[in-house]
């Protein structure tokens, strides 16, 4: 694969991966927003199931639930939107960028 740069033809050539990395905070948000939703039935599973240690028992549940819930939905989006972002990186943006001189350029081949 050749990544010279077309503008100077230097090979000190990096990716700036700009899709990749606003997709991954997008999917993260959305995620945690969805597991946030999420975490509500899990809190109440979680206290549900926390019952048998009483107060202590249904808050602990309960929470460790709300938070089991946001960080899978976070991670899962995350993951998701990254791989969206990689795409646009790969298809649509300039994602190459000469360390020279400074052009951003898309892979050529």
């Amino acid at each position: 694969m050749n990544n010279s740069c077309p503008n100077c033809n230097s090979w000190r050539v990096t990716t700036r991966n700009i899709g990749r990395k606003t997709g991954g905070l997008i999917g993260t948000i959305g995620g945690a927003t969805s597991g946030a939703t999420g975490a509500i039935s899990g809190a109440e599973l979680g206290a549900t199931l926390g019952i048998t240690g009483g107060p202590i028992g249904i808050a602990i549940g309960g929470i460790a639930g709300a938070l089991i819930g946001g960080l899978f939905g976070g991670v899962a989006g995350g993951i998701a939107g990254a791989t969206v972002g990689e795409q646009v990186d790969t298809r649509i943006l300039n994602n190459y960028q000469c360390l020279s001189c400074g052009h951003s350029f898309m892979r050529r081949g």
